[in-house]
Order: structure tokens, then C-alpha cells, then sequence
């Protein structure tokens, strides 16, 4: 499996400083920069940027920090994790992520998604009533898009094009570009439909459930005439020197985050052995490199994908913290995971 990809994915977390104080939103874009530097450093595969627009997150536009990434970085590929295509313009996402692959000489990448929150929706002025015709139409604009080509092209929820051609192109012609699809069966034969790889978001419950999905993405492609591309996973984690460490680290920065966002979708205050048994059996790849390349490996050959992202923050584990985990996650689990794929 030497064509395995290895990611991390972060949202720009607003981190703590070792005196245990907030950092503010532009230095917390700033660590992001650093850290997607180390990994670069390390042979990491991936760095991807998710965008919100909530006050715990300091990434609301992944382009503008993966530009600056690309002038300091010389392989690693640069990619979002995901753009909410669904409440902005498809022609300036494709603009946007054509100057990235400029400055980085070839490595954007775009993952599109609607968006697991709707934020953006209000603050951009999209009406939550059009959810999945904005995401629809607009999807099937950008891969109009990505022949770089003049484009002609009519929906109801933004203005037509006509023999429209959108600059800046790609150098190669090509612009890498992924759906990322958090559980639903339509998301995922739409994906299929346009040809476009799959990245699966599996925070939560045993990856193996997962496997349905990939089957029907490559049953739907295979009767569609489309290509099925190699799976991608992310899934949240953390990795520190010893599995206690990690999980004390991790659990109350975490916890509350997790009850943040519960107060608003519903959901009941997390306890401490709910996340034990996600640590334990779920999709929290949390612990020392050891324990943490075991259940990668694991959850890798029973779905079978060919990349794995991690989400190596979630809410305000401290710097120090966070740099020591992208430095584990690169110099041990990626190489420990290979070596147990290949045995």
C-alpha cells in the first residue's frame, strides 16, 4: 500500500498557550501555518484546512492559510477540508484554490461539502430552505469549471453564464478536487455521478459501518460509466507520548467543544465513558503512536480506503500539545501504520 495517503485536518481550533490562556484568532493561524510546516518537514501527505465561522475556529477561509502555507512549504499538498461550497461562488472557489495551485507549483486541493454547520449560511445570505438545491446546482457548475474551459451554465439561485471563461487556469489543467460526504447515500451516488473521489467524514461510532458507503460508491460509479476513485477517511484523534497522556490532553478541551455544540443540535452533555468506548471502539484515534497506528491500520484495511486524514485538534489543547502531536503523527504512526499494512 505504498500509494496510502496520510493527512491531518484541523479547523484552525483556537489553542491555549502554556500559561493556559486563549490564544487570539490570528495567532491561532499562525500555529496553523507552523504546524502544516513541521508536517511538511516529516513526510506528512497532507494538510487540510476546514472552514467555519464560529468563535472557537480561526479558519474561515482554508485558501487564504493554504497560500501562505505554500511559500513555506515544498511537498506536503495542500488541500480544504471542506470548502462549504453550497454558500459561496463556485467561480471564485475555483479561482481561489487555481491561485493556490500556482503558489504551491501544482499541490491545492479542494474537498467541497454542504457544510456539517450553517453559519455561513445566514452571514452570506443564503436562505437554509435552499440547502440542497444550492449545493446541487452548484456543484454541477464547479465540475463545469474544472475543464477550464468557457463555461455555459443556468440555475435558479445564482446568475447564468454564458461562454464564460474563468481565469486563473492550472498549469497542469487539472484542479485535485474531492466531495467530502458525512453519511448520506444521495451525497454519496452524486459524487459518484461527477466522477469526483470520496472523502468520508467518520467522527463518530465504528468505522466499519462506514463500508456500505464505499460499496455503494463504487457500485454507483461502476454503473454510472463514471471512475471510482480511492476512499478517503478522516477521523478525529490526538497523539502524545503515552495513551494516558493523550486522553487527559485531549478529553477536557474536548468535552467542551462537544457540549458546545450539542447545546445547539440537541444532544446531551458527553460523559467521560461515552468517550472512553470512542477511544476504546469508535472513530477517536486518541493514544501513543502505538495505539494510535493500531487502530489506524485496522480501520484502513476493513474499509479499504486509500488515504486516512487526521483531525489532530478539537477545541483548545495547548500549543505544545498540538505541535507534539503532528510531530508523533508524522515521525511514528505513519511509519508504523505502513509497517503493519505490509505484514
Amino acid at each position: 500500500m505504498s500509494d496510502l495517503l496520510f493527512g491531518l485536518d484541523t479547523f484552525g481550533d483556537v489553542p491555549e498557550d502554556d500559561s493556559g490562556k486563549l490564544v487570539s484568532h490570528a495567532a491561532a493561524i499562525r500555529q496553523v501555518v507552523d504546524e502544516a510546516v513541521l508536517a511538511d518537514q516529516l513526510g506528512v501527505d497532507v494538510i487540510a484546512l476546514g472552514e467555519h465561522h464560529r468563535p472557537e475556529y480561526s479558519v474561515s477561509t482554508p485558501e487564504t492559510v493554504l497560500a501562505g502555507i505554500a511559500t513555506r512549504t515544498s511537498r506536503i499538498r495542500l488541500a480544504s477540508g471542506v470548502t462549504v461550497l453550497s454558500s459561496d461562488d463556485p467561480v471564485r472557489v475555483f479561482q481561489r484554490f487555481a491561485t493556490v495551485d500556482a503558489l504551491s507549483h501544482g499541490r491545492a486541493e479542494v474537498i467541497l461539502g454542504r457544510g456539517s454547520f450553517t453559519e455561513s449560511f445566514p452571514l452570506f445570505g443564503y436562505d437554509l430552505r435552499d440547502y440542497d438545491t444550492l449545493f446541487e446546482e452548484k456543484i454541477e457548475l464547479f465540475v463545469k469549471l474544472l475543464d477550464e474551459k468557457p463555461v455555459t451554465w443556468s440555475g435558479t439561485l445564482r446568475a447564468p453564464l454564458e461562454n464564460a471563461d474563468v481565469f486563473p487556469k492550472t498549469e497542469s489543467g487539472h484542479l485535485s478536487t474531492w466531495v467530502g460526504v458525512g453519511g448520506s447515500p444521495q451525497s454519496v451516488v452524486r459524487t459518484a455521478q461527477y466522477g469526483l473521489p470520496l472523502m468520508l467524514a467518520i467522527i463518530g461510532g465504528a468505522p466499519e459501518r462506514f463500508a456500505p458507503y464505499i460499496d455503494l460508491y463504487r457500485r454507483a460509479a461502476d454503473q454510472l460509466g463514471t471512475t471510482a476513485h480511492p476512499v478517503g477517511m478522516h477521523s478525529p484523534g490526538f497523539i502524545a507520548d503515552t495513551d494516558e497522556e493523550a486522553k487527559e490532553v485531549y478529553w477536557p478541551h474536548y468535552r467542551v467543544m462537544r457540549n458546545r455544540i450539542g447545546a445547539l443540535r440537541g444532544w446531551p452533555p458527553i460523559r467521560r465513558q461515552e468517550f472512553d468506548s470512542e477511544v476504546d471502539n469508535g472513530s477517536l484515534y486518541i493514544g501513543s503512536p502505538e495505539t494510535v497506528a493500531r487502530r489506524m491500520a485496522r480501520a484502513i484495511r476493513s474499509l479499504g480506503v486509500g488515504r486516512f486524514d487526521l483531525i489532530y485538534s478539537a477545541g483548545a489543547q495547548p500549543v505544545s500539545a498540538r505541535m507534539r502531536a503532528v510531530e508523533l503523527y508524522g515521525s511514528k504512526v505513519i511509519p508504523m501504520v505502513r509497517d503493519i499494512l505490509a505484514s
